[in-house]
């Protein structure tokens, strides 16, 4: 992975040229393709988080993108994603996605 400085935290880009994709299961058994558009880590909780976009969805300069985030565990293909709980945990993924849509406008 790429690192790119933060004023916060590290962003960590994937490696490849083409995207990472990784795959999400829905309970009733549909599975969701999604973009990977960057990892970061919080130190100070061990924590991991992955922030993606839906595979499908169209890139369009007026329209924001539907993005989400979770946190992860494990490496590689024995990771698991985990739903973010937590006031907390949101405002710092929030400022995360902020800081990554400056750095990505510039």
């Amino acid at each position: 992975m790429t690192e790119h400085e933060h004023n916060h935290y590290p962003i960590f880009l994937p490696d490849t040229e083409e995207k990472e994709r990784i795959v999400i299961p829905e309970e009733n058994g549909d599975e969701n393709l999604f973009d990977v558009l960057f990892y970061f880590d919080v130190p100070e909780t061990n924590k991991s988080y992955v922030v993606v976009v839906p595979s499908e969805q169209v890139e369009d300069e007026d329209e924001e993108q539907e993005v989400f985030a979770f946190r992860y565990e494990g490496e590689d293909e024995d990771f698991k994603l985990f739903p973010i709980e937590t006031d907390e945990e949101w405002d710092i993924v929030e400022e995360m996605i902020n800081t990554f849509s400056d750095e990505s406008e510039e």
